[in-house]
């Protein structure tokens, strides 16, 4: 049995409605159309390439044995179009990968350049619509294949021959030196007329305009740019245009552990999240993202703030209900797969901070005042105040009875402390002096509560002896000073307490797909705060916030996101 590709040997390409994963043996394995949380047509990732596949590489390569593997991979330019160039003895060749960004038919087109010599080629598309479960009715329509299953319908346009065997739809070419071929595969419903054919040649044009033009957009000019236009790019790939909503990562099912069943979908939008990914746009020159999701936010939460859940769908649904799927067996048999998820309804006060903070930040950061905005925050922060003092599943969503979890605490502060920066600033009309009184309450409250004098570290609840490296956050959110002792005894503990050595990975990542999961939690975690890193990676040692030995780097990748502080 071949061993299946490891996470990190995929590339993430996507067109801010939807996304695709390729693998470094020119598998896309991932693909779900025509929205981030449609049902996956390719879910391979999940299981094997008979879930759903399509892999165009040298004949030689074909098949997860392939003699031949690819020797380059990167982005052209500042992109999302995935270039991937394989080099045989007597020829090399590339395949190019990418969505054009649109207003329409969603599409991923694949081209194929011979660079040098004479390769043969072929592309096997294995369509397998509800996440992997259907087997679609393929057939030939005016010189188009087609597959339809249902509601769907997958056309693959192509300038050379196809032909269907066992349900894959195959073409085999040959190309020489200075020639191509391109594939493309629109969706659309079943019942309504194809697509047109796309123009291959003339959407890569279009999609390397659409990030050259966002990108240039890009005020940051410190250190490490490159990566910081990279980390921009990936974010915007994983905000949904038509709603400003931002989902969490482009997965679900993604483990933990290798085995685990702690498997979740994050193809929603946390808010804890989406402020995350909004931080570091704003501080890299981004608005009209910050002002896109802040317009879905007013519609998600809409009248019902007292009812404000952890995460919505990408338009603002409120139901997101959790099953699993049986038929797929899991990331290297990490089971159960599930799609939903069942962790909306907690109470987690940390996110009222997460959600206010952002709104600090892009009034800081000059996004325009927004009225109706302004009176949501009111709302929140009148809410917030009768609720602060319960205790909630925090931000490890635990299964078991609430806490009164510190970091939720401090959040709990942050939201105050930053409704009363904004009054003072005149973006809101309210009264700040009971504010101003309960934001010192809070204060004594943590530190009389949520310390531990004789161990000088805050703990993750009250009168707890347990460690949260959430509390690191501390210092970042301006509750307390980097030099309090209290907070340089926390760092100390945390890092002597739950810091775990483990060897960083060989094999570079292209993209990241998934989140960093606590053994606790039940189906959400942060990746990142607005106010700082969750998990923190120097010289092979990985500090997880639940003290729990790390995930095997690589294989259960979390989805890290590059913080620049405004």
């Amino acid at each position: 049995m071949n061993r299946l590709p490891r996470i990190e040997q995929y590339g993430l390409i996507g067109d801010t409605q939807t996304s695709a994963h390729v693998c470094a043996d020119g598998s896309i394995d991932w693909l779900f159309l025509p929205r981030f949380d449609s049902p996956a047509v390719f879910a391979g990732l999940l299981g094997t390439q008979k879930h759903g596949s399509w892999q165009i590489a040298p004949a030689s390569s074909a098949g997860r044995s392939g003699s031949e593997k690819v020797a380059e991979r990167q982005y052209r330019g500042d992109s999302l179009v995935l270039e991937s160039v394989w080099r045989t003895p007597t020829s090399s060749v590339r395949v190019l990968d990418f969505m054009p960004p649109r207003d329409g038919t969603p599409q991923v087109i694949r081209i194929a350049e011979c660079l040098t010599g004479e390769v043969e080629m072929v592309s096997a598309m294995r369509p397998r619509p509800g996440y992997g479960s259907v087997g679609p009715w393929i057939h030939e329509v005016g010189g188009r294949m087609v597959a339809e299953a249902g509601a769907d319908a997958l056309w693959l346009d192509t300038c050379v021959p196809q032909m269907e065997k066992d349900g894959v739809v195959v073409s085999a070419f040959v190309i020489g030196a200075g020639q191509s071929v391109a594939f493309a595969l629109s969706w659309c419903p079943s019942h309504a007329p194809a697509p047109d054919v796309p123009d291959p040649e003339a959407a890569l044009a279009e999609t390397l305009a659409f990030w050259q033009d966002w990108t240039q957009e890009c005020t940051y000019d410190g250190p490490y740019r490159e990566a910081v236009v990279r980390s921009s790019i990936t974010l915007k790939a994983m905000t949904y245009g038509p709603s400003g909503g931002i989902v969490a990562a482009p997965t679900t099912s993604l483990p933990e552990e290798i085995g685990g069943d702690r498997n979740w979908d994050y193809r929603f939008t946390w808010l804890r999240d989406a402020a995350t990914t909004l931080a570091a746009l704003l501080g890299t020159g981004y608005r009209q993202e910050a002002q896109a999701w802040r317009r879905w936010l007013l519609r998600a939460v809409a009248g019902d703030p007292e009812n404000l859940q952890i995460m919505y769908g990408i338009t603002g649904e409120r139901d997101l209900r959790e099953r699993e799927l049986p038929w797929l067996p899991g990331y290297e048999g990490s089971a159960p797969v599930r799609v939903g998820n069942g962790a909306a309804n907690q109470l987690q006060l940390d996110v009222y901070g997460e959600v206010i903070d952002t709104l600090y930040l892009a009034h800081q950061s000059g996004v325009a005042h927004c009225a109706d905005t302004a009176v949501l925050h009111q709302r929140l922060i009148e809410h917030l105040v009768q609720r602060w003092r319960e205790p909630d599943e925090g931000i490890w969503e635990i299964r078991g009875a609430r806490r009164h979890f510190v970091h939720s605490k401090v959040m709990a502060w942050v939201a105050v402390d930053r409704t009363i920066r904004l009054a003072e600033a005149g973006a809101l009309d309210m009264d700040v002096a009971p504010l101003v009184e309960l934001r010192a309450v809070i204060h004594r409250e943590v530190c009389d509560k949520g310390f531990d004098p004789v161990r000088n570290t805050f703990t993750q609840s009250y009168g707890s002896q347990e460690l949260d490296a959430a509390t690191l956050l501390i210092p970042r959110t301006g509750f307390l000073p980097p030099d309090d002792p209290r907070v340089i005894g926390t760092v100390d503990a945390v890092r002597r307490e739950l810091s775990t050595e483990v060897r960083p990975s060989s094999s570079p990542t292209i993209c990241p797909t998934s989140r960093h999961r606590s053994s606790e939690s039940c189906g959400s975690e942060i990746s990142s705060s607005p106010l700082g890193a969750s998990c923190t990676q120097t010289a092979g040692r990985t500090t997880r916030l639940d003290g729990k030995p790390s995930s095997t780097p690589g294989r259960a990748s979390e989805r890290r996101l590059l913080r620049v502080a405004p």
